[in-house]
Protein backbone atom coordinates (compact mmCIF):
# COMPACT_ATOMS: atom_id res chain seq x y z
CA UNK A 1 0.00 0.00 0.00
CA UNK A 2 1.43 3.66 -1.24
CA UNK A 3 0.27 5.21 1.79
CA UNK A 4 1.93 2.72 4.22
CA UNK A 5 4.81 3.33 2.10
CA UNK A 6 4.87 6.50 2.50
CA UNK A 7 4.76 6.79 5.96
CA UNK A 8 7.17 4.31 7.05
CA UNK A 9 9.40 6.69 4.62
CA UNK A 10 8.36 9.57 6.64
CA UNK A 11 9.40 7.90 9.86
CA UNK A 12 12.49 6.51 8.60
CA UNK A 13 13.90 10.44 7.34
CA UNK A 14 13.04 11.51 10.92
CA UNK A 15 9.87 14.18 8.90
CA UNK A 16 7.31 15.35 11.15
CA UNK A 17 3.58 16.58 10.62
CA UNK A 18 2.36 19.23 12.16
CA UNK A 19 -0.47 18.18 14.24
CA UNK A 20 -3.64 19.85 13.59
CA UNK A 21 -4.45 22.31 16.69
CA UNK A 22 -7.44 25.03 17.19
CA UNK A 23 -7.80 27.30 19.66
CA UNK A 24 -10.94 29.40 21.42
CA UNK A 25 -10.72 32.26 23.48
CA UNK A 26 -13.27 32.18 26.53
CA UNK A 27 -13.39 34.48 29.26
CA UNK A 28 -9.71 35.67 28.53
CA UNK A 29 -8.05 32.09 28.50
CA UNK A 30 -6.91 30.58 25.39
CA UNK A 31 -7.71 26.75 25.03
CA UNK A 32 -5.77 25.08 22.42
CA UNK A 33 -7.04 21.59 21.45
CA UNK A 34 -5.29 19.02 19.00
CA UNK A 35 -6.96 15.74 17.15
CA UNK A 36 -8.00 12.95 19.91
CA UNK A 37 -7.34 15.18 22.68
CA UNK A 38 -8.22 14.28 25.78
CA UNK A 39 -6.26 16.49 28.39
CA UNK A 40 -8.32 19.36 28.58
CA UNK A 41 -10.21 19.39 32.40
CA UNK A 42 -13.81 19.66 30.61
CA UNK A 43 -12.89 16.85 28.20
CA UNK A 44 -15.98 14.35 29.56
CA UNK A 45 -18.39 17.36 28.81
CA UNK A 46 -16.60 18.62 25.28
CA UNK A 47 -17.14 14.62 23.71
CA UNK A 48 -20.46 14.39 25.55
CA UNK A 49 -21.64 17.71 22.90
CA UNK A 50 -19.57 16.32 19.67
CA UNK A 51 -22.15 13.22 20.58
CA UNK A 52 -24.88 15.18 20.82
CA UNK A 53 -23.67 17.26 18.23
CA UNK A 54 -23.43 14.14 15.86
CA UNK A 55 -26.53 12.59 16.33
CA UNK A 56 -28.15 15.89 15.37
CA UNK A 57 -25.80 16.49 11.97
CA UNK A 58 -26.80 13.01 11.48
CA UNK A 59 -30.49 13.54 11.52
CA UNK A 60 -30.16 16.53 9.61
CA UNK A 61 -28.87 14.72 6.37
CA UNK A 62 -24.72 14.81 7.53
CA UNK A 63 -22.62 11.79 6.28
CA UNK A 64 -18.81 12.06 7.63
CA UNK A 65 -16.30 11.98 4.96
CA UNK A 66 -14.50 8.81 5.86
CA UNK A 67 -12.55 9.23 2.23
CA UNK A 68 -10.25 11.39 4.21
CA UNK A 69 -9.06 9.16 6.71
CA UNK A 70 -5.81 7.55 5.04
CA UNK A 71 -5.86 4.80 7.73
CA UNK A 72 -7.04 1.32 6.89
CA UNK A 73 -9.73 1.44 9.39
CA UNK A 74 -13.78 0.78 9.65
CA UNK A 75 -15.86 2.55 8.62
CA UNK A 76 -17.18 3.60 12.15
CA UNK A 77 -13.85 4.05 13.35
CA UNK A 78 -12.86 6.41 10.87
CA UNK A 79 -16.37 8.01 11.35
CA UNK A 80 -14.52 8.52 15.74
CA UNK A 81 -11.57 10.00 13.97
CA UNK A 82 -13.30 12.68 11.90
CA UNK A 83 -15.29 13.81 15.07
CA UNK A 84 -12.38 13.95 17.25
CA UNK A 85 -10.86 16.79 15.29
CA UNK A 86 -9.28 19.75 17.17
CA UNK A 87 -11.84 22.02 15.37
CA UNK A 88 -14.86 20.32 16.47
CA UNK A 89 -13.46 19.93 19.89
CA UNK A 90 -12.63 23.47 20.14
CA UNK A 91 -16.47 23.98 18.51
CA UNK A 92 -18.12 21.80 21.70
CA UNK A 93 -15.72 23.45 24.04
CA UNK A 94 -17.17 27.13 23.11
CA UNK A 95 -21.14 25.77 22.56
CA UNK A 96 -21.09 24.49 26.47
CA UNK A 97 -18.67 27.65 27.62
CA UNK A 98 -20.31 30.53 25.93
CA UNK A 99 -24.12 32.20 26.06
CA UNK A 100 -26.11 31.01 24.06
CA UNK A 101 -26.21 34.01 21.71
CA UNK A 102 -22.18 34.71 21.44
CA UNK A 103 -20.41 33.79 18.37
CA UNK A 104 -17.57 31.35 18.46
CA UNK A 105 -14.21 32.50 17.16
CA UNK A 106 -11.77 29.58 16.73
CA UNK A 107 -8.08 29.65 15.23
CA UNK A 108 -6.44 26.79 13.11
CA UNK A 109 -3.19 26.45 12.31
CA UNK A 110 -3.58 24.13 9.35
CA UNK A 111 -6.48 24.41 6.53
CA UNK A 112 -9.50 23.04 7.91
CA UNK A 113 -10.77 19.91 6.26
CA UNK A 114 -13.34 19.14 4.01
CA UNK A 115 -15.25 17.23 6.71
CA UNK A 116 -14.90 19.47 9.65
CA UNK A 117 -15.81 22.50 7.16
CA UNK A 118 -19.00 20.21 6.35
CA UNK A 119 -19.77 19.93 10.08
CA UNK A 120 -18.98 23.32 11.01
CA UNK A 121 -22.04 24.38 8.33
CA UNK A 122 -24.71 21.96 9.76
CA UNK A 123 -23.66 22.68 13.58
CA UNK A 124 -24.07 26.65 12.75
CA UNK A 125 -27.45 25.97 11.31
CA UNK A 126 -28.17 23.40 14.17
CA UNK A 127 -27.33 25.57 16.97
CA UNK A 128 -28.23 29.03 15.38
CA UNK A 129 -24.55 29.87 16.08
CA UNK A 130 -22.17 32.48 14.04
CA UNK A 131 -19.07 30.49 13.74
CA UNK A 132 -15.69 31.87 12.45
CA UNK A 133 -12.54 29.74 11.68
CA UNK A 134 -9.69 31.53 10.38
CA UNK A 135 -7.46 28.57 8.84
CA UNK A 136 -4.09 29.60 7.12
CA UNK A 137 -5.70 29.92 3.72
CA UNK A 138 -9.39 31.73 4.96
CA UNK A 139 -11.44 33.05 7.15
CA UNK A 140 -14.53 31.03 7.52
CA UNK A 141 -17.95 32.79 8.26
CA UNK A 142 -20.61 30.23 9.01
CA UNK A 143 -24.20 31.15 9.70
CA UNK A 144 -27.30 29.03 9.08
CA UNK A 145 -25.47 25.95 7.48
CA UNK A 146 -23.37 28.66 4.93
CA UNK A 147 -20.16 29.72 4.60
CA UNK A 148 -18.81 32.88 3.74
CA UNK A 149 -16.21 31.23 1.27
CA UNK A 150 -19.20 29.77 -0.85
CA UNK A 151 -17.28 26.32 -0.24
CA UNK A 152 -14.19 27.35 -2.03
CA UNK A 153 -11.34 27.43 -0.01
Amino acid sequence: DDVTKVRKLMVDRGVKKDPGCSSIEVSNIVHEFVARDRSHPQMKEIYAELEKLTRQMEAAGYVPETKLVLHDLAEDQKEQLLCQHSEKLAIAFGLINTPCEAPLHIIKNLRVCDDCHTATKFISKIVGREIFVRDTSRYHHFVDGMCSCGDYW
